[in-house]
């Protein structure tokens, strides 16, 4: 997939000069890889991506008929988007041409694109652009090539690792189809390792080589859906398969892979939707899960305050009032990782992450401020009552600041007799502490688990009481009740 000259130059052509793209070739097939030698040359040695490229796909027809559309290939690494694009590269009449967002800039985007206009002017002939991890292009790089794009004159190809919402730019984007590619699975994987051990061509079919299926299929696992790195953990086998007598053994592998390189990166969809996993996980109570998912952050090299942030988050989101430990344990959590860092902090996050799956779910608190911000944003915001105002002058005293506020702790020293709860104070509502074009406004909705039931429980007596003038003379007090409708939960309730 070299990018060819439209105009070589002559010299380069003369008879008995052996060009240097000849030369490249010659050493290129001396040390190619086996995971190069073995790319796919048709569609049906393409293994994987069935979504794709199976009998009667959309992206299989287009290959076929050679009519494909600008698009951009995202997908994991090893799934097949280089391979694909080199199908793509044997299969078409147009004029293909590579590029590498890495090494290319604005100077060779506008160079092949006046190619391609003189080659159309010239031939008729339409030019395809491939260009690997595009995601790498900058916004003016990705401006230089979208006219062509628009105008047709070039059909673009692309290939990335990373989600193309936030890494093309929206114009570009709209004007290709994304086409996603899935990590292979691990019988895919096996068919190509199988494949390569036969193939005498451009396998390894000569060294007739022997191997375990166990052998194989611990490649299979440890490559996670990547064909390249099975392929070169195959290939580095079968070099040190002498001492095993040519037989590829479960020790020749383990050998061969060392460490895993793990799939993430702390910038990108794999950081984001990995916590994610670990969110959900903790919110439908599956400690296990959790532990996996915190695993694969702190093992891939996530930064441990990330998660203890998101921890904190949980523990008020989730859990809420229905268990009030689950904050400051995952405050305590933080600070452990702050105080002695990784990999002691470890188990400090996991006892947070078990605590939280383990404990009772409540989202009263997320629901309940969600209520009072949109009330905020959305009502008229009345003044504040005078009754709840401070009066430290004498001025405001005499404009009724702080006037018929009822001191609480006066009418709880009265109400502790009967009360039912010590936990709880008396539930009886004094006064209305809220504007008036908001009263009877319920924001808070305790659930049934945990500490919640029991502030549910006292909450609703007090919501039915009605507040009372005076406390300290009850007999002569004239207390009402209105009906009100709260517009939040549709119900209708007391307020005094």
């Amino acid at each position: 997939m070299e990018q060819a000259s439209l105009f070589p130059d002559p010299a380069s052509s003369q008879k008995g000069t052996p060009s240097r793209a000849t030369a490249d070739a010659g050493e290129k097939g001396i040390a190619e890889p086996l995971a190069s030698r073995l790319r796919p040359r048709t569609l049906d040695e393409f293994v994987g991506q069935e979504h794709l490229l199976g009998e009667g796909r959309l992206l299989r027809r287009c290959l076929e008929e050679d009519r494909v559309p600008s698009l951009i290939l995202w997908g994991p690494p090893g799934s097949g988007k280089t391979t694909l694009a080199s199908l793509i590269a044997r299969r078409t009449r147009a004029h293909f041409v590579t590029l590498s967002a890495v090494a290319a800039g604005v100077a060779d985007l506008r160079r092949v694109t006046e190619e391609a206009r003189r080659l159309r002017q010239l031939r008729g002939q339409r030019t395809i652009l491939f260009i690997d991890e595009i995601h790498r292009l900058n916004k003016a790089q990705q401006d230089a090539v979208l006219p062509s794009v628009e105008q047709g004159l070039l059909t673009l190809i692309g290939a990335t690792t990373e989600n193309p919402s936030f890494e093309v730019n929206a114009a570009l984007l709209s004007r290709c189809r994304v086409f996603t590619l899935n990590p292979l699975s691990d019988e895919a994987i096996l068919q190509l390792l199988r494949r390569a051990l036969q193939d005498e061509e451009r396998g390894l079919g000569r060294s007739h080589l022997e191997s375990d299926d166990e052998a194989l299929r611990q490649i299979a696992r440890f490559a996670n859906g990547d064909a390249r790195t099975a392929l070169n953990v195959l290939e580095l086998a079968a070099a040190g398969a002498g001492a095993t007598k040519g037989r590829i053994t479960v020790e020749t592998v383990s050998e061969a892979q060392q460490r895993r390189a793990l799939l993430y990166d702390k910038g990108g969809d794999q950081h984001y939707d990995t916590i994610s996993a670990l969110h959900k996980a903790i919110r439908g109570s599956d400690p296990d899960a959790s532990l996996y998912w915190l695993a694969r952050m702190l093992e891939a090299g996530e930064d441990p305050l990330f998660i203890a942030r998101r921890l904190i988050r949980i523990a008020t989101e989730d859990v809420g009032l229905a268990d009030p430990l689950a904050l400051p344990l995952c405050v305590a959590a933080q600070q452990a990782v702050q105080f002695v860092g990784l990999p002691e902090a470890d188990l400090a996050l996991a006892e947070a992450v078990v605590y939280l799956a383990s404990a009772p779910k409540s989202n009263a608190l997320y629901v309940a401020y969600g209520r009072a911000r949109d009330d905020v944003h959305q009502q008229r915001q009345e003044a504040v009552p005078l009754s709840l105002r401070n009066a430290p002058t004498t001025l405001m005293k005499q404009l009724g600041y702080g006037q018929e506020y009822k001191y609480a702790h006066d009418y709880y020293r009265q109400l502790e007799e009967e009360s039912d709860d010590p936990s709880r104070p008396p539930a009886v509502q004094l006064q209305e502490y809220l504007p008036a074009n908001l009263q009877g406004r319920r924001y808070y909705e305790p659930g049934l688990q945990g500490n919640e039931a029991g502030i549910r429980r006292w909450l609703e007596r007090r919501r039915t009481s009605c507040a009372q003038d005076d406390q300290a003379a009850p007999a002569t007090s004239s207390d009402t009740c209105s009906e009100s409708s709260s517009s939040i939960t549709g119900e209708s309730h007391s307020s005094c």
